[in-house]
């Protein structure tokens, strides 16, 4: 399972348009894939929300910074840095996936942990303003 968790790192650091293709290789027929906006099951959906945000995004980047196993399971901390289209600032969001490989190596579910809230509404005009309200109300 070592390598399988590391030449997914990799295949996350080096993802491009192009690199989606080779996906059949790495998950399994009916992955699940889920972070805060989807929860898609088969590799198609899977090559969708990726497909989705080199559309959304320009310049997309995932940095692993950790790596933790446990069984058949392996957790990445992940920088993900990106443009948003036609705008000049990097915006970076940093998380973690919960990731579950098969016997055989293939990946079964991955699950992105990270905050949507304070990582990329607050950041957004108008609901943002209203989230960054919200959050002081409730801090201690």
């Amino acid at each position: 399972m070592k390598d399988a968790v590391a030449a997914y790192g990799r295949f996350f650091e080096t993802i491009a348009p192009d690199s989606l293709d080779r996906l059949d290789g790495i998950v399994a027929p009916d992955v699940r894939f889920v972070d805060p906006f989807n929860d898609v099951t088969g590799i198609e959906g899977y090559r969708a929300v990726f497909r989705h945000m080199f559309e959304t995004v320009d310049q997309p980047r995932f940095t692993i910074l950790r790596t933790a196993t446990d069984g058949d399971t392996a957790f990445y901390r992940w920088r993900f840095s990106f443009r948003r289209k036609g705008a000049v600032d990097i915006w970076t969001i940093e998380g973690m996936s919960e990731v579950r490989f098969l016997a055989n190596g293939l990946v079964a579910a991955h699950i992105d942990h990270w905050d949507a809230a304070s990582q990329l509404y607050e950041r957004l005009p108008v609901i943002g303003a209203l989230l960054r309200w919200i959050r002081r109300k409730l801090a201690v």
